[in-house]
């Protein structure tokens, strides 16, 4: 069995440690999370609707979306660390261009290239596989993964804190500070770990149709996406309800926001310990039912005059909990329609979910208002999670059409 290089922290020369790896895909759930609770004060500064200033959640979502097919296929050809810190460098440069626009469009335009960030997510893993042999990858990006699920906890309390103290410029000078950390850690640690070229963007589009004739990798990809989507759905929207349809302050925003990501952990660590034992399909099944019978009931309180900020945030946990088992599972199954695409599956797999919520999350944006209230919010997560639930249903008769085992 290969065994995986010595790695030295701080020193360039070898493989970066894993505290670099796991604060470079920090950096990118952070950029996402933090900035949450400011929405509505936002879209008030710059004189704009919420539906203009959702579109710092949506667009850089649609961003991101693209990037994921791209990065793998050019870091393979030029190397881990020069894209990590060519993208933290346009990260860091886009934060400060946001921090500072003086009208909604410039703001937005830097915020469409503070998607470079999510570089940290894709290579973080990119290099642990680099790194270790496959029967050791999984473990070290669960680590990796487990310190990413702390962020969006703490990012949207720390980016409501920042704003009630300082104003939304702050949150924006925090994140460029995190960026500029981040890239003197890489520049000091991060040694190159590709030891040859991989597939192409030109040699992965010619393996696409193999993926695209498989049911069974849209049945996957389906399920990610909407399961995904009711969350995104939530970022696009619940900033919205929670100030300007239940009046909390950017703070109780932010701890509010955290809610979904006290379930996700939850889920998580329920798939590492029951995926096995369950079975996949099960798993992603039952964590589409924890999520539908939490936005189930949230959307019966809110429809019968019972329904309050206490029970929309306390119940969206539940969609936290149910993606922790779906997500996980899903993504899983997808990669391995076909072992030998792997890479390809996941960059178009993700693509896909996060492009879908995109869609989705501008869709939240748009439909709520105060006269509203929060149903239309709810209706969305629930109809997008009852998707997931067809989707995987599709693939769980599919295969025992093949004659798969469960």
């Amino acid at each position: 069995m290969t065994t995986a290089p010595a790695v030295r922290f701080l020193d360039r020369t070898t493989p970066p440690h894993i505290v670099t790896l796991i604060l470079l895909a920090g950096v990118s759930a952070l950029t996402m999370s933090i900035f949450l609770p400011s929405l509505s004060g936002m879209a008030v500064y710059f004189g704009v609707d919420y539906a203009v200033m959702q579109l710092a959640v949506s667009g850089y979502l649609a961003t991101t979306a693209v990037l994921q097919v791209v990065i793998g296929p050019v870091s393979d050809r030029y190397g881990r660390r020069p894209v990590t810190l060519a993208a933290l460098g346009i990260f860091i440069a886009a934060t400060l261009g946001a921090m500072l626009a003086p009208t909604a469009a410039v703001f937005l335009f830097f915020r469409m290239f503070q998607g470079a960030v999510v570089t940290g997510i894709v290579l973080s893993r990119a290099i642990v596989r680099d790194m270790v042999p496959q029967e050791q990858a999984a473990s070290k990006i669960g680590y990796v993964t487990m310190g990413m699920a702390l962020v969006p906890m703490v990012g949207p309390m720390i980016g409501g804190a920042l704003d009630q103290a300082f104003g939304w410029q702050a949150v924006f000078g925090f994140l460029a500070l995190c960026g500029a950390g981040v890239l003197l850690l890489s520049l000091a640690d991060q040694g190159e770990t590709l030891a040859s070229g991989g597939m192409g963007f030109r040699e992965q589009v010619r393996t696409w149709p193999e993926l695209l004739r498989s049911p069974r990798f849209w049945g996957y990809t389906i399920c990610t996406a909407f399961a995904s989507g009711a969350f995104f759905a939530f970022l696009g929207g619940a900033s919205f309800v929670a100030q300007d349809i239940y009046g909390l302050n950017a703070f109780w925003t932010g701890v509010a926001l955290g809610a979904p990501a006290v379930g996700y952990a939850t889920g998580n660590f329920l798939s590492g310990r029951f995926s096995v034992a369950v079975g996949m399909n099960r798993m992603i099944l039952l964590g589409v039912l924890a999520t539908t019978f939490g936005l189930g009931l949230s959307l019966l309180l809110t429809v019968t005059g019972l329904g309050n900020a206490w029970t929309f945030f306390l119940l969206v946990t539940f969609m936290g909990l149910g993606n922790g088992m779906t997500l996980p599972n899903a993504t899983a199954g997808l990669l391995g329609v076909r072992p030998h695409l792997a890479g390809t599956a996941s960059g178009l797999g993700g693509a896909m979910m996060i492009g879908g919520g995109a869609a989705l999350s501008a869709l939240a944006g748009a439909v709520l208002s105060v006269e509203s209230g929060s149903w239309p919010l709810q209706a969305i997560m629930l109809v997008s999670t009852l998707f997931s639930g067809v989707a995987i249903a599709y693939v769980i008769r599919r295969e025992r059409q093949l004659g798969i085992p469960a």
